[in-house]
């Protein structure tokens, strides 16, 4: 659970430090913790997931980024 915290966190820093999306620094990273976390669970209750837990950890919070629509608000 720390573990998927942190590489979240990490996730939202370095999307924001490459510029893909253009959140802010705190935004990007609630996101990524956010949809860690919701995968997470999921993979809890239901067994789903992408191998190990470091990798439904990168997947979950890339793909939290790319669904929430922030990035293209002015």
């Amino acid at each position: 659970m720390i573990g998927t915290v942190v590489i979240a966190g990490i996730v939202g820093y370095l999307s924001e430090k490459t510029q893909f999306t253009h959140n802010g620094y705190l935004p990007s990273i609630i996101i990524c913790i956010g949809g860690a976390f919701l995968f997470y669970f999921v993979r809890i209750m239901f067994g789903f997931g992408f191998g190990s837990p470091g990798m439904n950890a990168i997947v979950s919070s890339i793909g939290a980024l790319i669904v929430v629509p922030t990035h293209w608000r002015k």
